[in-house]
């Protein structure tokens, strides 16, 4: 029988506007996580749709998106951050990502204004860094949108549901 978790609801934050933000992107980032977590091998690696999207891509890919948000790391290829590497096991893939979502926060901890631009280890070449509350929203359109398609691909993989 599938596994069936139980939804968490959305978070009660603060009242304050980053308090909001900082709470549904944490929702989101532990949701995602928690799908990918205990994903049986190799099924979490399966291409479920036409283009290529697996379980374990889908996290990857947004470890890459936190580290080039928050982190100011370069990425050349999108498309390549969708593919987890053969010897990374899922476990891998997690840790990676939570350790790349603390070094994010850590980051957010030290921003005080949302207005003001996203702090860069080093100059990008690709025009001025985006303001903080721009940066927040983007991760929480990014990560509701793969947490969805982890929904779905969860689901096919082994039947198991919830967040």
């Amino acid at each position: 029988m599938p596994a069936t978790r139980r939804d968490t609801p959305p978070p009660r934050t603060g009242n304050s506007e980053t308090e909001v933000l900082r709470g549904f992107l944490g929702y989101l980032r532990d949701s995602i996580a928690a799908k990918v977590e205990g994903a049986p091998e190799p099924q979490v690696r399966t291409f479920r749709t036409p283009s290529g999207t697996n379980l374990l891509g889908l996290l990857h890919h947004l470890t890459a998106v936190e580290r080039a948000t928050f982190l100011g790391e370069e990425i050349t290829d999108w498309q390549a951050t969708f593919d987890a590497s053969p010897g990374d096991s899922v476990a891998d893939v997690v840790a990676r990502y939570r350790e790349t979502v603390a070094r994010a926060d850590a980051v957010l901890d030290a921003c005080t204004d949302l207005g003001a631009p996203l702090p860069r280890p080093r100059p990008r070449t690709r025009g001025p860094a985006p303001s903080i509350r721009w940066a927040l929203v983007h991760l929480i359109e990014e990560t509701g949108r793969h947490a969805g398609h982890a929904d779905i691909l969860r689901e096919l993989t082994d039947g198991t549901t919830g967040r």
